[in-house]
């Protein structure tokens, strides 16, 4: 369970940044509740999973995601489109997550 509480604060969390550039510098009440309501969904999404998965561990694959998944919202509705070197490191990023999913044997305390 602990991992499908990391997926929905990761999602959480890109749908939060996702409307804190819709808040307009929160200028907009819907944008800004939904940015709101998403980022503490996501810190206490976050929270639940700490029992079983490390704090680095955790937070690398929160953060890592975020980024990747925020880059991908961000081409699709704000016509971002991220460049080569921009694509290059974000597979880098990736990659550094399937590796602390395969090989990490970080115990939670």
């Amino acid at each position: 369970m602990h991992h499908v509480y990391l997926s929905l604060a990761i999602l959480a969390e890109v749908v939060a940044t996702s409307a804190l550039k819709a808040s307009d510098s929160f200028s907009r009440l819907w944008p800004t509740v939904l940015m709101i309501v998403g980022y503490v969904a996501s810190l206490y999404l976050l929270t639940l999973c700490l029992d079983k998965i490390s704090l680095g561990v955790a937070y690398a694959i929160w953060s890592g995601m975020g980024i990747v998944l925020i880059a991908l919202s961000g081409a699709i509705f704000y016509k971002e489109i991220p460049d080569r070197w921009t694509l290059v490191g974000m597979s880098l990023i990736i990659l550094g997550v399937a590796v602390i999913n395969l090989f990490a044997k970080t115990p939670a305390h």
